[in-house]
């Protein structure tokens, strides 16, 4: 084998280059389109709001591969209700975000909190098995 080469994993955005770096920035990561809100008139009331989808993708950042979870989101409101529909849209923006699922949980959750300014929020996150591997992740605050 004299004029192979030996092929190397530089800087690949997915592959066998390992795991470190690859979450960096996601604390300061800015997900748009952002989520919206809705005054809240029954603000004086504690009642309990829950929001399911089964259509949340990501992609997984070691592999490229995609990654598809349940997303479960019960909070209480304060002066504020999330608007529905840019829920769902902020949620599609994941679609080609390589991101960890426990950092997608609680990036959705951080901005979850910062936008809607619950009484109480938990978010739960049943990611579908890959590898023989599934995973629920959750969230919540305070």
């Amino acid at each position: 084998m004299k004029n192979s080469k030996r092929i190397r994993n530089k800087k690949l955005p997915f592959g066998l280059g390992g795991y470190k770096g690859r979450q960096k920035a996601i604390r300061s990561l800015i997900i748009r389109p952002g989520l919206r809100t809705i005054e809240n008139k029954y603000k004086d009331k504690d009642y309990l709001v829950e929001l399911k989808t089964n259509e949340f993708t990501s992609v997984c950042p070691k592999t490229g591969l995609p990654d598809f979870a349940e997303i479960i989101v019960q909070y209480k409101p304060e002066r504020y209700l999330v608007e529905e529909k840019s829920l769902k849209l902020y949620l599609n923006a994941y679609r080609n975000l390589p991101v960890f699922q426990e950092h997608a949980t609680n990036k959705i959750m951080e901005n979850f909190v910062k936008t809607v300014r619950p009484r109480w929020v938990k978010i739960v996150t049943l990611w579908h098995q890959r590898g023989g591997i599934s995973a629920k992740v959750e969230a919540e605050y305070p």
